[in-house]
């Protein structure tokens, strides 16, 4: 009898233990949903709130790359201004020169003496596809500037790499000499004649030319208010076809960037000029147009005292 009270008991605590085993198991998983609905909870509020800066870093980008256009817009407005006086000349002058024509037209006709009122009607001809050459040239450099302050499209057209490369050297040169009449240097085109029509944004390709030149004139007339002598700033554009690829060298003989530095030149906000005269945007939107938008390469190489040189690559088609 004492076993089976013995063996009763035993099982009677076996029975306990797996009960409280049992209700601890119960009160263990009970315990986990409520973490686990915690955790999910916070998961949620911590994906709403990531969603929320994601949102909110999107739309200050979106305002500092519209800064940036801005910003660059102001300093080919200055070029534009320049430009554009050169065919409005041509088109006041021309237009004089016409009406002492048509006086003398008259006047010869008057005259009856036709053979010199052909003559005249020649010249008045001529003057006039001139006019109409120089009228068209203004109109599109104010539609380069409209289309350069406009959002992108993302569409790429046919684009002429020569005439816009040769079109915003200019641009950029006369930008800077608006700003600080002393300013002098010499700047050369080698546009490859070769050089096929490419798929492009041409107005994002703009963008980045002019911000890589404005860069290399920046540079060189830095380095020209050092006063070295036999010191010659000098900026150079270059074309050329490379197998199924464009390329455009924009080479200055400025100061160089330090080695340092070089790493940096593509991050946004970098800049190496003083406070207040760059965004530090310009490189970075630079490299995103042409690597993300148009599946190119942006390089830079520089010499610290030499210069240095920037190498877009676009693909052809």
């Amino acid at each position: 009898k004492r076993f089976e009270f013995e063996k009763a008991d035993a099982e009677h605590t076996k029975d306990e233990a797996q009960r409280q085993l049992l209700a601890t198991t119960r009160q263990n998983e009970q315990i986990v949903r409520e973490q686990n609905a915690m955790l999910e909870n916070k998961v949620e509020e911590r994906t709403r709130e990531l969603s929320n800066t994601i949102d909110n870093l999107k739309q200050m980008q979106d305002k500092l790359i519209q800064s940036e256009k801005l910003a660059s817009l102001g300093e080919l407005t200055a070029g534009i201004a320049h430009e554009i006086q050169n065919p409005l000349n041509f088109v006041n002058n021309f237009s004089e020169v016409n009406q002492e024509l048509l006086t003398d037209m008259l006047e010869e006709i008057e005259q009856g003496n036709f053979v010199e009122v052909k003559t005249l009607a020649r010249d008045l001809a001529e003057n006039e596809k001139k006019i109409t050459h120089h009228g068209q040239r203004a109109d599109s450099i104010v539609k380069g500037m409209l289309q350069h302050s406009r959002r992108s499209s993302g569409k790429k057209e046919l684009t002429d790499i020569n005439a816009l490369s040769d079109e915003y050297l200019r641009l950029s040169y006369h930008g800077l000499r608006v700003k600080d009449k002393s300013f002098n240097a010499k700047f050369e085109a080698y546009l490859d004649q070769d050089l096929p029509k490419i798929n492009a944004m041409g107005q994002d390709i703009g963008r980045v030319l002019l911000n890589l030149l404005n860069n290399a004139f920046y540079a060189v007339s830095e380095k020209s208010k050092k006063g070295i002598q036999g010191y010659e700033p000098q900026v150079t554009l270059t074309t050329k076809m490379t197998q199924s690829q464009v390329q455009i060298r924009i080479k200055d003989n400025g100061d160089g960037i330090p080695e340092g530095l070089q790493n940096k030149i593509f991050q946004p906000f970098f800049t190496t000029q003083p406070t207040g005269q760059g965004t530090g945007l310009g490189l970075s939107l630079s490299y995103d147009i042409i690597h993300k938008g148009h599946n190119g390469n942006l390089e830079m190489e520089s010499n610290q005292g030499v210069g240095t040189q920037f190498i877009i690559t676009l693909p052809i088609t």
